[in-house]
């Protein structure tokens, strides 16, 4: 068998991606022929739910290549999606990444907007497999910079997907929601500018509630109306696993139940979260 097929990787700041690898041997770049570079679900099942499917015609790109392209307008439901080529072959071949052009995910401003935001980012798989991680958030709360010291975390970000972000804001809270129970929720006000936002979350208030053993709060916005809430994450960039690259020190805190210590990490999914644990003990 053939080498696996490689593909190069361009992102666009929307949220499109364009895929351009070579043709299958014994396939002609420049004739007509049926081919498809397919996007499966992990964990999902394409024959029971055709939504963890998704097949990108591949048509020639006028360099002797094949090109698929998958618009931001796509829909492409929130996961990590694992990327085949499909060119008439028994089984569709897994793609290895190529080059990968994702200058336009850095810093990335999405513009006015109420429908959702969609974020794809490929990555290589710890099999060196090309996937994709996707999001589609509406309203987003993108983190930004964290400010950490011995008191707290506070979190700045900004808002996006939502009709008028400054009112939206203006009638929002920030809450800590306690993945151990869902009753436990620390509600702190938001301080605001235009799209921005910032709050800050002490630790010691989640400390009087920890009974020991990890302990994860998931940040959020919440309108105090109930029309809307939002997930405190970081997506506009290039960086698909961020749990490892943005790495924050857990401060001590002196807990009515034990020595604790609580600082910020980013979840699986990117999103906003603060671990309270056992403290180590001094060696």
């Amino acid at each position: 068998m053939s080498a696996a097929p490689r593909a190069d990787c361009i992102a666009d700041s929307a949220g499109g991606l364009t895929f351009d690898l070579d043709a299958p041997e014994g396939a002609d770049a420049s004739g007509h022929w049926s081919a498809a570079l397919v996007l499966l679900r992990r964990g999902g099942d394409a024959v029971e739910n055709a939504d963890d499917e998704v097949r990108l015609p591949l048509t020639p790109n006028g360099d002797g290549r094949l090109r698929a392209v998958l618009p931001s307008t796509v829909p492409l439901p929130e996961g990590r999606w694992d990327a085949y080529v499909d060119a008439g072959e028994a089984d569709p071949r897994r793609l290895l990444p190529g080059l990968a052009d994702l200058r336009s995910l850095v810093d990335r401003r999405p513009g006015p907007s109420t429908s959702p935001l969609a974020v794809r980012i490929p990555y290589a798989t710890k099999h060196g497999n090309l996937s994709l991680r996707s999001w589609q958030r509406a309203p987003h709360a993108e983190a930004g910079d964290l400010g950490l010291d011995a008191k707290g975390v506070t979190v700045h970000g900004t808002l996006h997907r939502v009709e008028d972000p400054a009112e939206w804001l203006a009638g929002a809270v920030a809450e800590a929601r306690c993945r151990r129970d869902p009753e436990l929720v620390c509600a702190v006000p938001l301080e605001t500018e235009g799209h921005g936002f910032s709050f800050t979350i002490a630790h010691q208030e989640l400390c009087e509630r920890w009974e020991g053993g990890p302990d994860a709060w998931d940040l959020w916005l919440r309108r105090t109306d109930g029309s809307g809430e939002a997930r405190v994450a970081r997506l506009l960039d290039d960086v698909a696993e961020k749990k490892q690259i943005f790495v924050y020190p857990a401060q001590p805190v002196d807990a009515p139940y034990a020595p604790a210590q609580a600082g910020p990490y980013y979840t699986a999914d990117n999103d906003l979260a603060i671990r309270v644990d056992e403290r180590p003990p001094v060696s």
